[in-house]
């Protein structure tokens, strides 16, 4: 067993890295202690590439043994969308146990201090970044995200969101003071004096609903701003995507325990096929907290029965953008294409919707109609995946028959520009992997040959679906982003102009509905991808999520401020 470890050691260690992180959702500058290149592992105690493929490896068809108390099954069953069965099997957990035995420790956790909690996550996630080749195996096979998504995406940007959670929750504790000393003048009279000491005191048990597509990268800041304000959190994984939140687990109870804390502060909640466990878990009285990443549906229901707890969610929203003009026509098709595949679509941040002025934009080289940039921007996503061996790399595999179904009814919507085509992946011949498809509907009709166009573009079709709607002018499109954002919500919204008249009024829309813009992006920079401790992840103010990730408003209502006054 590992040397037990006291939280000055760890204060001391991490003290640097939580001021750095203070700094930098401060500044909002670039910035973090985790490195994006595989090959930036092998050294201080982390695993290089072959040893975290071996790490992997080691765990297909092992139990995953947490030692936690109320175990009353081993279940399983996880496949891979690579078409792997993993055979990882877990604790089932008898909550009428295991949920009392989670509040035990939560004093000591308590009084521990906002500092010294800090630094455990810190620990915590050190940890979990050393075997950071272990966990990407672990996404990619559980979400279908090709290996250097899981990599970066469950990785690396999965630990920064994380690690912002950490800080923003360790600013709004340490607000107020531990202490003070309070004195009134009373004139002639001896002065009113007392002492006041506050205490930050976690609402309870917080529950992580997790998602199969990011289970890291959306449950990481949940977790951690929950476990750095002091509550002990349940996590309830994806039935699909157990593994990396499993190990997620394990991590945290070895060091909690090494700290000297109780390890039941951080458990797994893994459920039988069909079981369905979040409902009933959700509405009990012991869960005060609730984070949840997925469906629309089920986040309002949580929202409307989990009265107990606060209730954190991201759910679905239509993202949109919207092309006026451009100075750089060649880059902006390259850079939409790589949005439109990246993952085959699967982010709750791909643009759905690309809103087009039927009579054309114009471009540097002059104006292009409404049919060329379709069918200009349907050139560059083939081009972009028309070598397998890419493709295979951008687009990783359909995580479930769900997103298959939708794809392939889309193309009945409208006209095609960009039919799918199967692509073969030689390492994984099982694997269900997808081009996107783009159809182009008519924004000013609500019916097309008998097909409701806007009853299609106005709903989310989670997947490789772009919409390419033809709308009457710019300003038509501007309305239409507005009914969009304020109907159906919207994580991201992008935007393509040379006019500043036209920019100012986008992002008007933008303020007014709360929707996070980006404007003219024809980089390395995409729309559906956001940096930690400098990019907000949704708004919180539309309703695609009721939260943004991370900000204080994400972190504060996770504990509250205890008063006791003495006369002095």
């Amino acid at each position: 067993m590992a040397a037990a470890l006291t939280t000055h050691q760890l204060i001391a260690q991490h003290r640097p890295t939580l001021d750095r992180t203070l700094e930098a959702i401060g500044t909002r500058a670039y910035w973090s202690p985790h490195p994006e290149h595989p090959k930036a592992y092998g050294e201080n105690g982390s695993l290089d590439m072959a040893q975290g493929k071996a790490a992997f490896d080691a765990l297909l068809g092992t139990r995953l043994d947490l030692g936690q108390p109320g175990t009353d099954d081993w279940v399983g069953g996880e496949v891979s969308p690579y078409g792997v069965e993993l055979g990882v099997t877990y604790p089932h957990a008898d909550v009428d146990v295991l949920l009392p035995a989670m509040r035990a420790g939560q004093r000591a956790w308590r009084d521990a201090g906002a500092q010294a909690r800090a630094a455990v996550c810190l620990e915590i996630l050190k940890r979990i970044s050393d075997r950071t080749h272990e966990f990407a195996h672990a996404v990619m096979h559980t979400s279908g995200q090709a290996f250097m998504m899981a990599f970066q995406a469950g990785g690396p940007h999965a630990q920064d969101r994380g690690l912002e959670a950490v800080a923003y929750a360790y600013a709004e504790q340490v607000r107020t003071p531990d202490s003070a000393t309070w004195i009134k003048p009373q004139g002639k009279r001896d002065p009113l004096t007392m002492t006041k000491e506050f205490t930050p005191v976690p609402r309870g048990t917080a529950l992580l609903i997790g998602c199969n597509t990011f289970p890291t990268w959306n449950g990481y800041p949940g977790l951690f701003a929950s476990l750095a304000t002091g509550n002990a959190v349940l996590v309830k994984p994806h039935p699909r995507a157990v593994l990396p939140l499993a190990l997620t687990v394990q991590v945290a109870r070895q060091v909690l325990t090494e700290t000297g804390f109780d390890p039941n502060l951080v458990a797994l909640a893994a459920e039988r096929p069909g079981e369905g466990i979040a409902k009933p878990l959700a509405v009990r009285p012991e869960i005060r907290i609730i984070d949840y990443t997925g469906s629309t549906a089920f986040g309002d229901w949580l929202e409307a029965n989990a009265r107990q707890a606060q209730v954190y969610t991201e759910k679905a929203g239509v993202n949109t953008v919207i092309v006026e003009s451009t100075d750089d026509y060649k880059g902006m098709l390259s850079n939409l294409a790589f949005s439109l595949s990246l993952y085959s679509g699967q982010m709750c941040t791909t643009p759905q919707n690309l809103l087009i002025p039927r009579d054309g934009i114009g471009t540097e080289d002059g104006a292009k109609s409404y049919d060329e940039v379709v069918a200009d921007l349907a050139k560059s996503v083939g081009g972009l995946l028309g070598d397998d061996a890419r493709a295979n790399a951008l687009l990783g595999a359909i995580v479930n028959p769900d997103v298959r179904t939708r794809l392939e009814a889309a193309a009945g919507l409208g006209e095609v520009a960009l039919p799918s085509r199967e692509v073969s992946n030689p390492e994984f011949p099982d694997a269900v992997v997808r081009t996107p498809v783009i159809v182009k509907l008519d924004g000013a009709r609500k019916y097309w040959e008998g097909a409701d166009d806007e009853a299609a573009y106005l709903s989310e079709c989670f997947g490789p679906v772009s919409f390419a709607v033809a709308v009457d002018s710019a300003t038509d499109a501007v309305d239409l982003l507005r009914r969009t954002i304020r109907d159906k919500g919207a994580m991201t919204v992008g935007a393509y102009t040379t006019s500043g008249e036209f920019e100012q009024a986008v992002q008007e829309v933008c303020l007014e509905e709360c929707a996070q813009l980006s404007l003219n992006l024809t980089g390395g920079v995409y729309v559906n991808q956001t940096a930690a401790f400098s990019d907000f992840h949704g708004s919180g103010g539309n309703p695609a999520a009721n939260a943004a990730l991370s900000d204080g408003a994400f972190v504060a209502n996770r504990f509250r401020v205890v008063e006791v006054r003495r006369d002095a």
